[in-house]
């Protein structure tokens, strides 16, 4: 049974919860907040790498006895298998807590049901249920991962007022300002990767790296090229920021290619041929198989036509810039060829916004 307050504790959880996404992957970014006597004892939150989890970093700021007959408000249903650390569940029966009350439970076969199983056998009361909506969006891409084997899939397009990612001579930069430049940055640091197409990474020798963010984990740098034709020089080859390489490639790629970069620490990965390149659905199986809820495609074109065409994309980010480029500038997207309007993906707006000269708007993928 909900009580007054279950919502407003809950939405400090979900905020909590929120400062792990790209930061906890393989895991779940969860929340946590005991309360007693209508006060916050303590607040957790998944850290960096997925451990401790939130109910074992809010219990670790109290003392021995202090969260006895208080409630733990979790945004996710508490773990009941032993890995790396003892079960969630277990923690909060130890500490004495009274009451749990869950936002979604967890469809992990390890966990399903059985968290708040424990719970209940213990004599806590349990109430789950309380903003799973919200949580369930936070949760999108762990979720996916344990359901479908695959990360959620954001695509970000920044283009302009026509739909334009460069002029007819290639000029690109900056279409977009510096604000929207600082908000893909945003973008960046709450997804565990970041992808583009092995074109984008010839034309632009790009970094995808975090910046301006403090010191939060870098995300997995992926670039998809089937023939592994990615530069040999430039960022992804020369720097040393830590971030990852991980490149997509196709079965044939040359074994010349393959052994530079694995020399130089890159994971690569093999996926089959679809189409006119890689399956992109077997490509996101891939990634989730190795970890992965959470992937930013920055483009581009022909990766995220080929991600439409595949119905990978999960969410749209837009940057649209007050800028026309005419029929003769670079398309955001390359060629889908639907033969109908009802063929083709839609998206229903989930929000919009002004930011610096620009205007920042997200699309969710559209359920009839």
């Amino acid at each position: 049974m909900t009580k007054p307050d279950d919502q407003r504790w809950m939405a400090l959880a979900l905020s909590l919860g929120g400062r792990g996404l790209g930061q906890t992957w393989p895991n779940p970014a969860v929340g946590c907040v005991i309360v007693k006597s209508g006060r916050v004892l303590a607040r957790g939150w998944t850290q960096t790498g997925g451990r401790p989890h939130a109910e074992q970093h809010a219990l670790s700021q109290l003392a021995e006895g202090a969260a006895h007959g208080a409630t733990a408000y979790v945004t996710l249903e508490p773990c009941s298998h032993t890995g790396q650390t003892p079960p969630c569940a277990s923690a909060l029966i130890k500490a004495g807590v009274a009451r749990v009350v869950v936002a979604t439970g967890d469809p992990d076969p390890r966990v399903s049901g059985r968290g708040l199983a424990m719970l209940q056998d213990a004599g806590i009361k349990v109430c789950a249920g309380v903003l799973e909506a919200e949580a369930r969006r936070d949760q999108q891409g762990f979720l996916l991962r344990i359901t479908d084997n695959r990360p959620v899939l954001t695509l970000k397009l920044a283009s302009s007022f026509d739909g334009r990612i460069a002029t007819a001579t290639g000029e690109s930069q900056w279409i977009t300002g510096p604000e929207a430049r600082q908000q893909v940055q945003a973008l960046r640091a709450n997804h565990d990767a970041v992808m583009v197409g092995g074109s984008t990474a010839r034309e632009d020798l790009p970094s995808l790296t975090l910046r301006g963010m403090g010191g939060r984990r870098q995300p997995v740098r992926i670039v998809v090229s089937a023939s592994l034709n990615v530069p040999q020089h430039g960022p992804l080859a020369e720097d040393n920021s830590g971030a990852p390489v991980w490149l997509l490639h196709g079965e044939d790629a040359p074994q010349k290619a393959r052994d530079f970069w694995t020399a130089r620490g890159a994971q690569l990965i093999a996926v089959p041929k679809g189409g006119a390149g890689l399956d992109m659905s077997a490509a996101l199986q891939a990634l989730g198989q190795a970890g992965l809820t959470r992937v930013l495609c920055e483009g581009g074109g022909s990766l995220a036509a080929s991600l439409l065409a595949a119905d990978m994309v999960d969410n749209v980010v837009g940057f649209t810039a007050g800028i026309m480029l005419g029929a003769t500038g670079l398309p955001s997207l390359g060629a889908l060829n639907y033969p109908a309007l009802d063929a083709a993906p839609r998206f229903e707006l989930a929000s919009s916004r002004q930011v610096g000269a620009d205007v920042m708007h997200h699309w969710q993928r559209f359920v009839s």
